[in-house]
C-alpha cells in the first residue's frame, strides 16, 4: 500500500550527513554544486573500491570518551549524523521535545573484530582438536562489548543515550529496504497522527574487511578504479561510509516550536519486485515513479547500488522517464542501509535551494537542470527490494 500524506503535512526540519564529501549539509551542498569528484579509495582494501568518511571529530557530538570506545566505528558515525540532525531541527538538549521524539533506525548486523577472526581461522587450519581451541579462543580473545556491538539495536541505544531520544524506538534490518522502510514507517506514523516528530536514518561503515569479504563472495563488489554506478558494464557496488539521518515534524508540531521547514516529505513507497521474471525491477520502478507522479519538474535522486542485475534494470526505467537523474553512489559512495535516508537528504537540499545539483559523467539521464521543486528517490536494492519517496518544496 502507498503511503501518503494525505491527512498531515510531514516537514523535514533537521539534516544530519557525514560521509566522504564532508561533514553536514553546507559542506554537501557546496561539494555538489562544485561538481566534486568522488572521494574513494582503491588501495586500503585493494582491489575492492570504497568510499572513506571524512575526519570527525566525535567530540563535538560524543563528548563522553568511555561512549566513543564502547561504539564500533558505524555505530559512532550514527550517533554523530544523528547529533548534527537534532542540532539542525534545533531540538538538541530539549529533554520536552526529545523524551517525546520516536527513533526508527536502519541499521545493519554489526561489526566484528576482522583481525581476531583472521588469527582464529588461521590457527584452526592447522588444529588437531578445532572445537577445543574454537572455545578457548573465543572465551580469551573475544572483549566483553564485542556481543553487544553485534546488535542491530545498539545504534538506536546508543543515540539514547547520548543524545536524550527516549520516545519510542524500532530498528530495521535488510540492506537498502531497510532504509526505506524505516523512512516508511516514520513517515506514517506522522502523517496520520500517532507521532508528532520523529529522528530516522542509518549508518554504514564501508571501511571493513568483513562486509567487503561478504559482498564480494557474490561478485558485488566495485574492483579496480571507481566507475559510474550506471556504467554500461554495471561495475558493482562502490561501499560508501556514512551516516544520515533526518529529523521528520508534523507541519502543526514545528510551527508550533517556530521551526521553519526544509522541505515537505509528501509520500513514501516500498515494494519488492519478483526478479525471476524479466523485466519485473524495471516495470517496478517505472509504476513507483507514477505513485510518485513524477512528470515534468521532476527530477529524480537514484540510490542505485551498482549491483550487474538491478541497477542496468532500474536504469532502463528512469532513461525511459525522460527525468534528470543525479546517482547518489556518484557522489557518496553506496551506504546499504543508511543509502535512502541520504537519497532524501540530498533531495531535501536541492529543493530547499531550488535547484538540481550539477551532472557527473554516468548519471543515467544527464538532461534537465536548473529550478527544480520536487524530486523523488528511488532506491533499488542491489539483490532485493525497491523504494521510493517523494519530496517537495514545503
Amino acid at each position: 500500500m502507498p503511503e501518503t500524506a494525505s491527512r498531515r503535512d510531514v516537514w523535514i526540519t533537521g539534516i544530519g550527513l557525514v560521509s566522504s564529501l564532508g561533514e553536514g549539509p553546507e559542506a554537501h551542498w557546496s561539494a555538489l554544486m562544485g561538481g566534486a569528484a568522488p572521494v574513494t579509495d582503491a588501495e586500503t582494501f585493494a582491489p575492492y573500491v570504497v568510499h572513506p568518511i571524512v575526519k570527525l571529530d566525535y567530540d563535538r557530538q560524543i563528548p563522553k570518551k568511555g561512549d566513543q570506545r564502547q561504539m564500533e566505528p558505524w555505530q559512532r558515525i550514527g550517533t554523530y549524523a544523528a547529533g548534527l540532525a537534532l542540532d539542525a531541527a534545533g531540538i538538541a538538549k530539549n529533554p520536552d521535545i526529545l523524551s517525546k521524539t520516536d527513533m526508527v533506525v536502519a541499521a545493519g548486523g554489526g561489526e566484528r573484530d576482522a583481525a581476531v577472526d583472521a588469527s582464529i581461522l588461521s590457527d584452526l587450519a592447522s588444529s588437531n582438536d578445532p572445537g577445543r581451541l574454537l572455545n578457548e579462543r573465543l572465551l580469551s580473545d573475544l572483549r566483553p562489548t564485542l556481543s553487544l556491538a553485534q546488535l542491530s539495536n545498539l545504534l538506536a541505544g546508543n543515540i539514547s543515550i547520548v543524545h536524550g531520544v527516549t520516545g519510542s524506538s524500532r530498528t530495521f534490518m535488510g540492506e537498502e529496504s531497510s532504509g526505506v522502510d524505516a523512512v516508511r514507517v516514520a513517515f506514517s506514523r506522522i502523517a496520520s497522527g500517532q507521532s508528532e516528530i520523529g529522528l530516522v536514518g542509518g549508518a554504514y561503515n564501508a571501511e571493513r574487511e568483513d562486509t567487503l569479504l561478504l559482498n564480494v563472495l557474490d561478485d558485488f563488489c566495485m574492483k579496480g578504479a571507481f566507475r559510474p554506478v550506471f556504467s554500461t558494464e554495471a561495475p558493482g557496488i562502490p561501499s560508501g561510509s556514512m551516516g544520515a539521518f533526518l529529523v521528520l515534524e508534523s507541519a502543526d508540531h514545528a510551527k508550533a516550536r517556530g521551526a521553519a521547514p526544509i522541505a515537505r516529505l509528501s509520500g513514501v513507497w516500498s515494494e519488492r519486485a519478483r526478479r525471476s521474471e524479466p523485466g519485473a525491477t524495471t516495470r517496478k520502478v517505472a509504476e513507483l515513479l507514477e505513485k510518485a507522479e513524477a512528470g515534468p519538474g521532476t527530477a529524480v535522486l537514484s540510490c542505485a547500488a551498482g549491483g550487474r542485475a538491478a541497477t542496468p534494470a532500474e536504469a532502463e526505467a528512469l532513461k525511459a522517464s525522460g527525468l534528470p537523474v543525479r546517482a547518489v553512489a556518484n557522489r557518496l559512495g553506496h551506504g546499504f542501509e543508511a543509502q535512502f535516508p541520504a537519497g532524501l537528504a540530498l533531495a531535501a537540499l536541492a529543493v530547499s535551494q531550488g535547484e538540481l545539483f550539477p551532472v557527473l559523467a554516468g548519471d543515467p539521464v544527464e538532461a534537465g537542470g536548473g529550478a527544480v521543486a520536487r524530486a523523488v528517490v528511488t532506491c533499488v536494492g542491489h539483490w532485493r527490494g525497491e523504494g521510493a519517496a517523494l519530496v517537495e518544496k514545503a
